[in-house]
């Protein structure tokens, strides 16, 4: 089964920068267009652009649930 990631979605990536740096993220995806994820890196709050092809991995955060 493919996972399909979308708009609003959180989720967890191993990226791979322009540097060679691999670095783990979690990050709320705001947008995908042309093989570019626009997104908020929820480590810094910053807003980020990360490139589809530099994604080595990724999964959804699982959502919390409160009894």
């Amino acid at each position: 089964m493919k996972m399909k990631m979308a708009a609003g979605q959180t989720i967890e990536i191993v990226y791979v920068d322009k540097a060679g740096k691999i670095t783990q993220r979690r990050i709320e995806v705001k947008g995908i267009r042309d093989g570019r994820i626009r997104a908020t890196c929820l480590t810094t709050g910053a807003p980020r652009v990360f490139l589809a092809a530099n994604i080595l991995a990724w999964q959804p955060v699982a959502e919390k649930r409160y009894a």
